[in-house]
């Protein structure tokens, strides 16, 4: 019975697993997936997925063919159209979430959009010495002594002597009996790496563009995660000047001053140099902005902060433009005319547009296929 469950549960998240790639594109556009359960788990809003069986019951006078109507003509309860009618008893269509792991959902979503592994840069793998317990020995320091295994052994020892009492179940360790836990020390790879998410927040930048920069932001850091054993993410915000904030603040910010986009780069380049050596870390800066710059001057500004201090230690920077209400500037043709193909470090810098939910899935896609 036990194997038989194993197997079906094991078919059902096959079925779950086919269901989401199907709709992945879906998910993502719409923004469908539930916060997050906890720190490894998400929910997906799934429709009610029953596998074909039997049901025993009154089947009220109806069977196959019986009774009078016409070809495709609703049964039972909930006839009519949607919100016409009294109100009724009849049960609702129901979503259902089904938790998935981070772990699948990135397996996911690299095997849909075709994403290659991350090679981290030979200079970016930090390796540490790690002591994992990994037996049972009779002899060691008392600060490793190991009790269940220790008293397991004096009860041993007490019922093969004639010692134990059932009625007076004592049990008192001697020496011999101390066992203590023994330890192996490896070499771990730790493939650290920091996402620095950087948004414009001025007033060009509506709730609908930052839910667009939400949602393409949780599916970034999802694969990024999925590729490195450690990960931290920082968050900038920008109109005219530039700060730090948490992911709340990040994600609920509005401002109404202008748009001078080299404040945010010089803030990240701030953040790298005081926490990330270049030589320990995997650099991944990610800017959103409706593309609205407040002067070419500035704009210059920014491609010589790129040039000549992210991106010789980024492992790439990506940049996309979301169509906010006015429309969208012109930084995106700018980054593109600046860093065009052959040109240095070009193969590095990758920019996106994003006019609409619609969008998201394919620029996730440009940002992550070349597996930097």
């Amino acid at each position: 019975m036990f194997l038989k469950i194993n197997t079906d549960h094991s078919r059902f998240r096959q079925i779950i697993r086919g269901k989401i790639k199907k709709d992945l594109r879906k998910f993502i556009s719409r923004g469908e997936v539930f916060g997050r359960k906890g720190k490894d788990l998400v929910s997906i809003p799934m429709p009610s997925i029953d596998l074909p069986h039997f049901e025993f019951g009154d089947n009220k006078g109806r069977g196959i063919g019986a009774g009078d109507g016409q070809p495709g003509q609703t049964l039972g309860p909930g006839e009519g159209k949607e919100g016409e009618g009294k109100a009724g008893n009849a049960e609702g269509l129901h979503v259902r979430e089904v938790d998935i792991t981070l772990e699948e959902l990135a397996q996911i979503l690299g095997e849909e959009l075709g994403l290659p592994r991350i090679e981290p840069k030979g200079d970016k793998q930090m390796s540490s010495m790690r002591d994992r317990y990994t037996g049972i020995n009779n002899i060691g320091p008392q600060s490793l002594l190991h009790f269940k295994r220790t008293y397991k052994e004096a009860l041993r020892r007490q019922i093969a002597n004639g010692t134990y009492d059932p009625e007076n179940p004592i049990v008192t360790p001697e020496g011999r009996d101390e066992r203590f836990r023994t330890w192996k020390t490896k070499p771990v790879e730790n493939n650290n790496a920091v996402i620095i998410l950087i948004m414009d927040v001025s007033g060009s930048m509506g709730d609908e563009q930052k839910e667009i920069v939400r949602t393409e932001s949780f599916w970034i850091d999802t694969w990024l995660r999925s590729q490195y054993k450690g990960i931290d993410t920082r968050y900038i915000v920008h109109d005219a000047t530039a700060r730090e904030v948490d992911r709340e603040t990040f994600f609920s910010t509005r401002e109404s001053g202008g748009t001078i986009i080299s404040s945010a780069y010089q803030l990240a380049d701030e953040i790298i140099q005081k926490h990330y050596p270049a030589s320990e870390w995997n650099i991944y800066p990610f800017h959103f902005s409706d593309g609205d710059n407040w002067s070419a001057d500035d704009t210059q500004k920014c491609f010589q902060i790129l040039e000549q201090k992210l991106l010789p230690k980024s492992n790439v920077f990506c940049y996309g433009q979301v169509e906010s209400l006015y429309g969208s500037g012109q930084f995106f043709r700018d980054l593109k005319e600046h860093f065009q193909s052959g040109k240095s470090a070009a193969d590095r810098v990758i920019a996106s547009r994003i006019p609409n939910k619609e969008a998201i899935y394919d620029s996730i896609k440009e940002f992550l296929n070349k597996g930097l």
